[in-house]
C-alpha cells in the first residue's frame, strides 16, 4: 500500500530564484527534517541518507525530468521506494507557488505506524515552511543549475511504479536490521509505557477516596447462641492489677470508693 502527499506553499521571491535554490540538492538537509545527506553523483543521480525516529534509510534517485523555472521530477532507483515532482508557478513578479507531490511506500512496522499517524504529511508541511524562510531570509539562491533533463518528455508526476529497482532487499533496501529492531523496540516501549500509565491511573482511582468519605472496615460475624442458652466460654478470668485488690461485686466497689477516699472517675478499690 502506498501513500501520496500533495502540498503547496507561496514564497515571496521570483520564480527563477525559488527554482534555482531547489536545484541545490546538497543543501536539502538545511530545510528538510530528518535528511542527513544528499550527495549529487552527477547531473541525474542523487544518493540520499535520512534518519527519522531512529530508522536510517538510504536510497538512490534519478532525475527523470527537469525544466528550468518549471519542474523537477524524480524516482528512486534503489533503497526506499519513493517518487514525485516539484513544480514552480509564478504568482507575480516577486512571488512563486511551489507545488510538491510525493508518493512513497512505507516499509516495516515502524514506518507503517508513522504513516497512519500522518508523520510524513506533517514533515512535508514543515519542510516547505523552512524552505520558504530560507529563501526569503537569504534574499537570493545559494546556487543554480540551469540545465535541462528530458525537457520535452513530460513524464508527468512519477509514482512508486516508476521507482524501478527500489524494491530490492525484500522491501527493506537501505534499512539495517539493527535500525529496524531499534525502531520496533521504541514503538513497543511507548506502547508499554502508555499501558503502565493507564494501569497506574486505574489503581490510583481505586485507592484514593474523596475527602470526608470513610473507608468501610471489615466486620467479623460471630455466630450467636439461642436466646435460652447461657454461654460461659466467652468469659475472661478476673485478675487484679499489681498492687490492688478489688472486690468481685459492685457493692464492694462502691463501698471501697466511699470509705477509702479514692476517686470514682479512675476506678475503685483500695491500695494493699
Amino acid at each position: 500500500m502506498t501513500t501520496k502527499v500533495e502540498r503547496s506553499i507561496q514564497v515571496d521571491v521570483p520564480v527563477n530564484q525559488a527554482y534555482n535554490q531547489w536545484t541545490q540538492f546538497e543543501d536539502f538537509p538545511h530545510f528538510m527534517g530528518g535528511v542527513k545527506e544528499v550527495r549529487q553523483l552527477d547531473d541525474r543521480r542523487l544518493h540520499w541518507v535520512a534518519e527519522i525516529a531512529g530508522v536510517r534509510r538510504e536510497w538512490d534517485a534519478s532525475v527523470l525530468e527537469q525544466e528550468p523555472d518549471r519542474k523537477v521530477a524524480w524516482a528512486a532507483t534503489s533503497g526506499a521506494t519513493n517518487a514525485g515532482a516539484v513544480r514552480f508557478e509564478a504568482a507575480g513578479p516577486s512571488s512563486t507557488i511551489v507545488y510538491l507531490t510525493l508518493e512513497y511506500e512505507p516499509e516495516g512496522v515502524v514506518e507503517q505506524i508513522g504513516d497512519k499517524l500522518g508523520i510524513v504529511e506533517r514533515q512535508v508541511n514543515s519542510d516547505l515552511e523552512r524552505f520558504k524562510r530560507l529563501i526569503e531570509d537569504e534574499g537570493y539562491a545559494t546556487g543554480a543549475w540551469r540545465g535541462s533533463i528530458n525537457e520535452d518528455l513530460d513524464v508527468g508526476t512519477p509514482g512508486v511504479g516508476d521507482a524501478v529497482g527500489s524494491h530490492g532487499d525484500s522491501g527493506k533496501a537501505g534499512v539495517s536490521g539493527t535500525a529496524v529492531a531499534a525502531g520496533v523496540a521504541a514503538v513497543a516501549g511507548v506502547a508499554a509505557a502508555a499501558g503502565a500509565a493507564v494501569a497506574s491511573s486505574k489503581r490510583s482511582e481505586q485507592t484514593q477516596q474523596p475527602a470526608g468519605v470513610t473507608q468501610p472496615q471489615e466486620v467479623t460475624v460471630v455466630e450467636q447462641p439461642p436466646p435460652d442458652v447461657v454461654r460461659d466460654d466467652a468469659l475472661t478470668t478476673e485478675s487484679d492489677p499489681a498492687g490492688y485488690t478489688a472486690p468481685s461485686s459492685t457493692e464492694g466497689v462502691e463501698k471501697g470508693v466511699r470509705n477509702g477516699g479514692d476517686d470514682p472517675m479512675i476506678g475503685g478499690g483500695s491500695r494493699s
